[in-house]
């Protein structure tokens, strides 16, 4: 069962903090993540509402080095340095540079705030906010909020999971709420509004923020893959998934089975269109996983060709990308899985190479990073896959995620 540990935090003084203007953000006492009793539409002090989303590509290149492309304008600019990653996770405002010996952080200072029927943008200082140390590559999960509840950190060596204050991460401090001690080995730490859902060894336990274990524990054999859609934090298990949802204030567990008598390879690596409830998964050489988190079904979707990723745009035209391992970019039905167009070959070099490669989705646009081709295509996958534009930053674009969303 895991159990509470404590663990000193480096010094947020000793920590590089960088702005593209004017300073960090005044410290601020540490407080458990709620769902905020006032709406605030996820507004902050010393935040900037704008009435558009200031979309960029926050980027980190070989040598840790943080920039971010101003989507409007197609202006750079230099975050600082974090270590090298070997992994990144964003949720599209902050990002998370993991290697063998932890997790930097980085706030790229423009996020969304999704309202159900309406959004709120906003822009903030940009900075790099300081490390969270922990041994092996961390798997890191978080929710559809930039400005509370949790941020879930689970360090596979050690077997350490860690819940990190979002709030206090948009107020510039980073701040532990637990650190719970585990079984090592693959494992995640799944936000769910005030709580967190902790998957390792061989089961899914639910966990108040203050790191207490709340409720009965659900099996999971061998986590792997997280995401948070509309719905709730899914974390995908052998057999299927655990679906982890807040009902009058109580975390719900639910699991979602596989078909019974499929032979298709288990989901792994879950993608989508942020916060919308279907998620997609490469399911081997047999097509695609498609998770409908409303509905709690599984479909496998046979693809015209074997894809290396998949991420479930889940529009009114059902539209969902795949990649394939030559690096094009293919548009499918996501309803059959049928063909409906594909970009020219763009990224071919870099998944030779075994570069990390991210495809990545919003209502209008896909973005691709190329590391080996040293480029970043926009495109427009509902005129024809057409790449609509082109950049070649200065630096390699080895980690890259779409922000502001």
């Amino acid at each position: 069962m895991p159990h509470l540990v404590t663990r000193r935090l480096a010094p947020l003084g000793a920590l590089v903090v960088l702005a593209l203007a004017g300073c960090a953000a005044p410290a601020v006492p540490a407080a458990p993540p709620t769902d905020a009793p006032a709406d605030t539409h996820g507004e902050i002090a010393g935040a900037a509402e704008l009435a558009e989303p200031a979309l960029g590509l926050t980027s980190i290149g070989p040598d840790g080095r943080v920039s971010h492309l101003d989507l409007l304008d197609e202006t750079t600019a230099d975050l600082g340095t974090v270590r090298v990653p070997a992994a990144m996770h964003s949720d599209g405002r902050f990002l998370f540079a993991a290697d063998a010996g932890g997790v930097s952080i980085v706030d790229s200072g423009v996020w969304t705030w999704d309202h159900v029927d309406h959004f709120h943008y906003y822009r903030a200082d940009a900075r790099v906010l300081g490390d969270v140390e922990g041994e092996g590559v961390a798997t890191v999960a978080t929710s559809n909020s930039s400005t509370t509840g949790g941020t879930g950190v689970f360090f596979p060596t050690s077997g350490e999971a860690v819940l990190l204050d979002t709030q206090a991460l948009s107020e510039g401090e980073v701040v532990e709420l637990f650190r719970l001690e585990t079984t090592p080995g693959a494992g995640i730490v799944a936000p769910a509004g005030s709580f967190a859902a902790v998957a390792a060894g061989d089961a899914v336990t639910l966990h108040s923020a203050d790191g207490a274990e709340v409720g009965a524990s659900t099996p999971c054999v061998e986590p792997a893959g997280t995401i948070t859609t509309r719905v709730g934090a899914v974390i995908g298990c052998r057999d299927g998934a655990v679906l982890v949802t807040v009902a009058d204030e109580s975390p719900v567990v639910e699991t979602i089975p596989y078909p019974a008598g499929t032979t298709a390879p288990r989901a792994t690596v879950f993608a989508n269109r942020e916060g919308r409830p279907s998620v997609a998964a490469v399911a081997g050489e047999a097509g695609v996983w498609l998770l409908d988190t409303r509905e709690r079904t599984w479909t496998l979707l046979p693809t015209p060709e074997p894809v290396v990723q998949a991420t479930a745009v889940d529009d009114a035209d059902a539209n969902l990308l795949a990649l394939t391992a030559d690096g094009r970019v293919l548009v499918l039905d996501g309803e059959t899985g049928a063909l409906r167009t594909s970009s020219p070959a763009l990224v071919g070099a870099s998944l030779a190479a075994g570069q990390p490669v991210s495809l990545i989705a919003d209502q209008q646009r896909a973005y691709v990073n190329g590391p080996s081709e040293g480029r970043m295509w926009e495109i427009d996958f509902a005129d024809g896959a057409r790449v609509a534009r082109e950049f070649t930053p200065a630096q390699v674009p080895l980690f890259v995620a779409e922000t502001g969303r």
